[in-house]
């Protein structure tokens, strides 16, 4: 029998994270066909390395698959920024639909384009929330004075800034060490992060903000990808959407059970009810406008209108 190349798989969390655990999936159903001899390394941060590292590795074709956070590669992707609009999607659903549709076509190109970066799925990071260890956040005014971490993403910060906060972004390695020692007082995620990152230890004020759906892009380097023949291509792709069917279930049913286990804990937890967020989304208004305006319409119809957001 053909000795199989390797394939490196790897990501930035933990073995209890959701994206973890579709990256296994992916990593078995990988080592019963022809793409390649799989090997998982679940969190590149746990050997020192940082998630930044982790890009560039895939890029340059050190490792073949691994997941980001879109923001991380909006920079140099400015069609991402589609997916970070603050206050907008509030769908989850009806956004991974269109990314299943003309809207992931249209991103795909994109990331091609500008990266050496070939877009295998759409994962599904959850709506992004704001923990801290001060007080209540109800109103922009309950965000001022507050150092917040966040991703690094220009989009990112300028939302928060606009709120009221001082943004700052870190590395995911450095995450729980800036919570932890109080460099920052507020940090901002998805549900699911508190739990795998143990944040809450730290943080026992959680707003449910929803101030952005997050969305992971699944990656492989484009040149490994133009290597596999058809076949492969085909056995890859069924492989990544049962990968994918996992993640976003996953992912959904987590946000449920991600509150009942803070409060357990003794979080305080302010539900949308008791924020206001139409002074929120007043707040980030300029900065959503701003970055409509250097989107191409035919993307921001195939998914704003399409997530059933309202873009005017």
């Amino acid at each position: 029998m053909k000795k199989l190349p390797p394939v490196h798989l790897a990501g930035y969390q933990g073995r209890t994270s959701i994206l973890t655990a579709a990256l296994t999936t992916l990593a078995r159903r990988l080592d019963e066909g022809s793409v390649g001899k799989p090997h998982l390394l679940p969190d590149v941060t746990a050997l020192g390395e940082s998630a930044a590292s982790l890009f560039a590795s895939l890029e340059n074709g050190e490792r073949q698959i691994g997941y980001m956070a879109s923001g991380y590669l909006s920079a140099r992707v400015p069609e991402l920024a589609v997916l970070d609009l603050p206050f907008s999607v509030q769908d989850r659903a009806a956004a991974l639909t269109a990314l299943d549709g003309a809207a992931g076509t249209l991103l795909r190109e994109a990331v091609s384009r500008r990266s050496g970066l070939h877009v295998l799925a759409f994962w599904d990071n959850g709506f992004r929330h704001v923990s801290n260890a001060v007080h209540a956040i109800r109103t922009p005014a309950d965000c001022k004075g507050m150092v917040i971490r966040t991703l690094d993403s220009a989009l990112y910060r300028r939302t928060l800034d606009a709120l009221g906060f001082e943004a700052m972004t870190t590395d995911v390695k450095e995450l729980v060490r800036v919570v932890k020692d109080g460099t920052v007082q507020a940090q901002e995620n998805p549900l699911t992060n508190l739990l795998t990152f143990e944040l809450w230890r730290h943080h026992p004020h959680v707003s449910l903000t929803g101030h952005f759906f997050g969305v992971v892009l699944l990656v492989c380097p484009h040149a490994w990808y133009e290597t596999l023949n058809a076949g492969q291509r085909d056995e890859l792709q069924a492989a990544v959407e049962e990968a994918t069917r996992q993640q976003r279930c996953s992912a959904a049913a987590q946000d449920e059970t991600a509150l009942e286990r803070l409060r357990g804990q003794g979080v305080q937890v302010l539900g949308p009810e008791a924020i206001d967020l139409q002074a929120m989304r007043r707040a980030t208004e300029a900065v959503r406008a701003e970055s409509l305006t250097g989107l191409p319409p035919g993307l921001v119809g195939a998914y704003l209108t399409e997530a059933g957001v309202q873009v005017a």
